[in-house]
């Protein structure tokens, strides 16, 4: 594992239409799982936080990607603002102390 943290802020990737968000969303983070060297942690905030709940399109990307040791983070305040917190199906629920504390022993932080 390395000291690379993912920040993912958004419900999907890029600024196009919902479904081409979602799909590369699918694509870059089933592509990160083919790679030797995982990030440590992946942090979700923000509108990021509705990837890992119920109905999210890439749950079993995420969950492979737990398996594989990487540690998924999302942002309790957000999943209560989207009242979310009850349809956490991977990861875990952290705090800003947390998030802060990943983005700062991080050897690089990358926002997708």
């Amino acid at each position: 594992m390395s000291e690379v943290v993912i920040l993912v802020t958004n419900s999907g990737l890029g600024n196009a239409e919902k479904g081409l968000r979602e799909k590369m969303m699918g694509v870059f983070l089933s592509t990160l799982d083919t790679f030797p060297q995982l990030p440590g942690k992946i942090l979700f905030y923000t509108d990021g936080v509705k990837l890992v709940v119920e109905g999210s399109p890439v749950i079993g990307e995420l969950k492979a990607l737990e398996e594989k040791g990487v540690h998924l983070i999302a942002c309790g305040t957000c999943l209560d603002y989207f009242g979310l917190k009850d349809q956490l199906v991977v990861g875990e629920v952290g705090g800003m102390a947390a998030i802060l504390e990943a983005m700062i022993g991080a050897e690089k932080v990358l926002s997708v």
